[in-house]
């Protein structure tokens, strides 16, 4: 046996077997037991963060990689100024986009860089942790059991899911719930929670590992960063643990166990666990009656995909209860993955590792799916192969070559003044298209000093990239049609906007409606109250969205809005945008 393995850990179970916990220096590893929160007193202390001077040794290395901790602590700042004005969810945001800054430093043997990125990494994970303490408030409830309710709602999602549309992603979601489910349901019943929940992956992910949202919610269970953080989910250059199906399993158990001790019924539970916690409490705070401990006191306060959500999980479990009824009867699931663990300490693919033991790389990537690369970490990581294959690697370990994760497929470049696209492109030996493509500049935008650029790497595939980058045409604002019941709230909270600017859009002078009538929702590109007169504002060094907004009394909300821009878009010095 070499240095590099160890022996071999056989399993005889079934199913997947949950994986050695993360390393405790990992921010994962982080718990609220190792970390004072101060949740009713957001008191900054990013600023301990010191930085580092260049010495002679270190000073390139300084000067390329503290401009981007620079810009990681300022996105800690702002989640600071979002938390204290309670906009919860925008700080989580801001938190995320910090560590995606850390991520992209490499850095080698420089022990205070090194320090520097842990502090930081250290001191996200404690503020994720503070801000989601800050957020728990709890509201009677003690509903144990997920109540097997119908109603139209459940009855129209039945229909899609065994007659209409969506009937071939159900059975195919059935399918791969095999390789999974025994391994969900023990470690539900090991909890204490109600086994039905191993269904929810189904409308998560359609039971897919990979499978990857819009809002950056990643694996079965759909994490996204900051929620992954909390719950013990490790991300780096090799590994992402929301796409492990043992780790995201014990993560969301996790979630799913502090949700009901706010909330106290699994159907309010299963909403939150959609849209959030925040977004629930504060329609269970707007309502004129107490909450009822029930889901459909809510329903029509919720956003659209949030109030489908809920229908589409118990229409789940009837079909479920009633294959036979609903035609389904013959649908067999994958079987359950087996496998034996071996752990190895040797950075080497998965390709290459498959090929010494005569299986198909396939097979142990969906054993390991979590390697973002496919490649093994330098450190001892515990690797599952089929059974009865983990001696045969072991014995021809030494013959697999080591092997490195592949080049990020963008550089960055920092615009120096006097610079164009054109200048630029010459300097990396790429096009003004592929440059304009990958950082989405149009063909009227200036570029300005000091913005960073991604510039593609040769041999990166740019979809799109020979295409004109002409400005976008302006979508048109979105029209709803009154119905009984609704309010401009309720209609505000439907589409993501508020009712001031409803009222706006619509020259409406009262907040009274009439059923039939129409209104234009704003969100389109290009809206904004007619014969409104905006300002221009140029961005200077240190400026954030949510200073700018509210140097110039606008809610951040608005102030993206207007922009066209999102929670996660960068600003840059000389760049010019438009104000109240």
């Amino acid at each position: 046996m070499t240095e590099s393995a160890e022996k071999v850990k056989s399993t005889n179970e079934r199913h997947l077997q949950p994986a050695s916990p993360p390393a405790a220096n990992t921010i994962g590893a982080v718990s609220q037991k190792g970390v004072k929160t101060s949740a009713n007193n957001p008191k900054g202390n990013f600023d301990q963060v010191k930085k580092i001077q260049p010495s002679k040794e270190n000073s390139d290395q300084v000067k390329k990689i503290q401009p981007i901790l620079d810009e990681a602590l300022d996105f800690c700042r702002v989640s600071q100024d979002l938390w204290q004005k309670g906009e919860l969810e925008n700080a989580l945001e801001a938190l995320d986009q910090a560590y995606s800054l850390i991520l992209k430093i490499d850095i080698a043997d420089d022990p205070k860089l090194i320090q520097q990125k842990e502090d930081l990494r250290f001191l996200i994970s404690k503020r994720i942790l503070e801000i989601y303490a800050s957020r728990n408030i709890v509201v009677s409830g003690n509903h144990n059991a997920i109540p097997m309710v119908m109603n139209k709602h459940i009855q129209a999602e039945i229909n899609l899911f065994t007659k209409n549309s969506e009937k071939s992603f159900f059975i195919e979601s059935l399918k791969r719930s095999g390789r999974y489910r025994a391994m969900i349901v023990s470690a539900l019943e090991e909890a204490g929670l109600p086994v039905e929940l191993s269904w929810l992956p189904l409308i998560e992910s359609g039971f897919k590992v990979d499978a990857l949202s819009r809002a950056r919610a990643l694996g079965l269970w759909q994490f996204i960063p900051s929620t992954g953080y909390k719950f013990g989910l490790s991300r780096d250059k090799y590994i992402d643990e929301r796409i492990d199906p043992v780790k995201s399993t014990q993560a969301a158990i996790a979630y799913l166990k502090e949700l009901h001790q706010i909330f106290g019924d699994w159907t309010t539970v299963l909403a939150a666990y959609n849209c959030g916690e925040g977004q629930v409490l504060r329609v269970i705070r707007s309502q004129n009656i107490n909450y009822l401990d029930n889901f459909w006191d809510l329903y029509e306060r919720l956003p659209q995909e949030t109030a489908r959500y809920v229908p589409r999980f118990m229409a789940t479990l009837h079909i479920i209860k009633n294959m036979e009824k609903y035609g389904l009867d013959s649908i067999t699931p994958d079987p359950s993955l087996n496998y034996e663990v071996v752990s190895v300490s040797k950075q080497i693919h998965l390709k290459d590792i498959a090929s010494k033991i005569d299986i198909t790389e396939k097979e142990l990537r969906e054993l390991n799916p979590e390697l973002r690369y496919r490649i093994l970490p330098q450190e001892k990581y515990p690797l599952r192969v089929p059974p009865g294959t983990g001696n045969l690697l072991l014995a021809k370990l030494d013959e697999i070559p080591v092997s490195s994760p592949p080049q990020p497929a963008f550089i960055y470049h920092q615009v120096r003044p006097g610079e164009s696209l054109s200048t630029i492109a010459t300097k990396y030996r790429t096009s003004v298209k592929s440059i304009a493509w990958a950082n989405n500049i149009h063909k009227q935008d200036l570029i300005a000093a000091g913005r960073k650029l991604r510039i593609p790497r040769k041999g990166t595939t740019m979809p799109g990239a020979e295409k004109k980058y002409d400005k976008p045409r302006y979508e048109q604002p979105e029209m709803h049609v009154v119905k009984s019941g609704d309010s401009l709230w309720i209609i505000a909270k439907r589409y993501g906007t508020n009712t001031k600017d409803i009222q706006e859009l619509n020259n409406l002078a009262t907040t009274n409606l009439s059923i039939g009538q129409t209104l234009k929702i704003p969100g389109g590109k290009d809206e904004s109250p007619t014969g409104e007169t905006l300002a221009s504002y140029e961005v200077k060094r240190g400026d954030v969205p949510f200073q700018i907004a509210q140097r110039h009394r606008m809610s951040l909300e608005r102030f993206l809005r207007i922009n066209n821009l999102t929670p996660r878009s960068k600003i840059y010095p000389g760049q010019r945008l438009s104000v109240e």
